[in-house]
């Protein structure tokens, strides 16, 4: 009886510990900060929050000097011929046709443009698609109109609806701000201008660590897009793409389906969770009790 006791007590002990690290994860995940959001008039770009957000937008910057140059540059050639060579002024218009110095000065300045931009393009874009070695594996299924997550080294996943979404709500009315809505956006700890944005699960991964996604589509192509991850890769039904981030910062970052795939399209946002390694280990623990057995709710060809 008095082992019958231990052992009981061990169990109790073991499943407080379990209770109270699923509620310390629940707590963290909503006291994060928002970071990757659209803000209203914004023009510029989101808070880059990897490697390949900070180089794709100095990238962008950078061209974006050379475009102004030259922009600069042909408006002023444009105006100075408007005014030195009119009528009014240069009544007698010269009668050549060509410049062979001026035909090979605009042939070889743009391909010493090309080259230069090239030399930073590439570059980049191999970062891009040069896959690390993983930390955390997740196939990413794009569905009308929802995301499906199978974390592959751990086999559980989990659907993600848009807060709002008719899998949310007990109610008929879907996809408008409500009372109903305005709860779940509350209790999920998000505030009412991430309606649209907002997901009932999110998908959660460790800071600093290389997070690799094997993106498919079950039904017809899909985009999944996080703007301050530089991330934005086709969900194609029967191919498996895939792509990487590595976050170096704890927060929550929103993502939208970029390719119009159906009359719901903007309705199926990303909503991503970056935290430490303590908070993820205890996230996954809850969420493997929580999703590992459950069936697949689609079948999704890939190759």
């Amino acid at each position: 009886m008095v082992i019958g006791k231990f052992f009981t007590g061990i169990a109790t002990l073991l499943a407080g510990t379990t209770l109270s690290g699923a509620v310390f994860a629940q707590d963290a995940l909503q006291g994060l900060e928002t970071i990757g959001k659209p803000i209203p008039k914004g023009i510029g770009f989101q808070p880059a929050a990897t490697p390949v957000a900070e180089r794709l937008q100095w990238l962008d910057g950078m061209v974006l000097i050379i475009i102004t140059v030259i922009t600069i540059f042909v408006l002023g050639l444009l105006l100075w011929i408007l005014i030195r060579y009119n009528q009014r002024v240069n009544k007698t218009p010269a009668t050549f046709t060509h410049n062979s110095v001026i035909e090979v000065i605009w042939t070889i300045v743009p391909i010493l443009i090309l080259i230069v931009i090239g030399s930073f393009s590439l570059p980049t874009l191999f970062h891009q698609m040069e896959i690390p070695e993983a930390d955390v594996s997740i196939k990413v299924t794009g569905n009308q109109w929802y995301w499906s997550y199978e974390y592959s080294d751990n086999e559980f996943e989990f659907d993600s609806f848009m807060l709002g979404h008719p899998g949310t709500l007990e109610g008929e009315q879907a996809f408008v701000m409500n009372d109903e809505v305005r709860a779940l956006l509350k209790s999920n700890g998000y505030s009412e201008d991430e309606f649209l944005l907002a997901t009932d699960t999110a998908v959660v991964v460790p800071v600093n660590k290389n997070v690799v996604l094997h993106i498919t589509g079950s039904d017809v192509i899909h985009s999944w897009a996080i703007p301050a991850f530089g991330v934005k890769l086709d969900a194609v039904p029967g191919r498996l793409a895939q792509t990487w981030f590595r976050a170096e910062k704890e927060g929550v970052y929103f993502g939208q389906c970029s390719e119009l795939c159906g009359k719901d399209h903007t309705y199926m946002p990303i909503t991503v969770k970056v935290v430490s390694q303590e908070v993820y280990d205890a996230w996954l623990a809850g969420a493997i009790e929580e999703y590992a057995g459950k069936p697949s709710p689609v079948a999704v060809a890939s190759n």
